[in-house]
């Protein structure tokens, strides 16, 4: 499939579960590589950090998709099994044919979550999450740190006040802990896009 080159509103992507919507955001010349963020469990992709980051990456040369899961798209606040996010999610970014510049896959909350167990299947250069959601709330016990990966280089952005707890660094895994915030990262969302871009940059991902 030719890689998707349609700006404007959202257009529909069929995948496995159901329709899902992409919005694409480009660059004014050519884009250094394709950012695919994904949502919350029960918000969408015009949460306040999703479009600070958005706005932040496209004039830094980056193509940034925000994309919407079957489930929101038929209205659904209570997210689908994760098995059936991941299988939309592969559908999603594999319709888009990234295959001439880095592909980094991303997203918020439970869309981080999504994104972490399919970067590596999906040959990422990078996944970049907007709060992971490390444990439950109250439920340290309950810990997903085994989703993030190991493989691929991983930015997390996290606020101090997160009660979803925020995950250690590793070998391949900054985690930048945005002060005061909670996990909504409402709190300067400006910043927080800036650190976003700054390591797009570090790693050749944008200009």
């Amino acid at each position: 499939m030719t890689e998707f080159d349609g700006p404007g509103p959202d257009q529909e992507i069929a995948t496995p579960r159901g329709p899902a919507w992409i919005r694409v955001a480009d660059p004014a010349g050519p884009a250094v590589s394709v950012l695919v963020v994904g949502h919350g469990a029960g918000g969408g992709v015009d949460a306040p950090d999703i479009l600070a980051l958005r706005d932040a990456a496209t004039p830094s040369g980056v193509r940034v998709v925000l994309a919407t899961q079957p489930y929101r798209v038929a209205g659904r606040k209570a997210p689908a099994p994760a098995a059936q996010l991941d299988e939309a999610w592969t559908a999603i970014v594999g319709h888009l044919g990234v295959r001439d510049r880095p592909l980094i896959v991303g997203g918020r909350s439970s869309g981080a979550r999504v994104a972490c167990r399919t970067a590596t299947a999906l040959g990422a250069a990078g996944v970049l999450c907007l709060a992971f959601p490390l444990h439950p709330p109250g439920r340290p016990e309950k810990s997903r740190a085994g989703e993030l990966p190991d493989d691929v280089p991983t930015l997390v952005l996290n606020g101090d006040r997160d009660p979803f707890g925020v995950p250690s660094p590793g070998p391949r895994r900054e985690v930048a802990v945005r002060p005061g915030a909670t996990h909504d990262l409402r709190k300067d969302v400006k910043g927080t896009a800036e650190l976003a871009v700054a390591w797009l940059r570090r790693h050749g991902w944008a200009t």
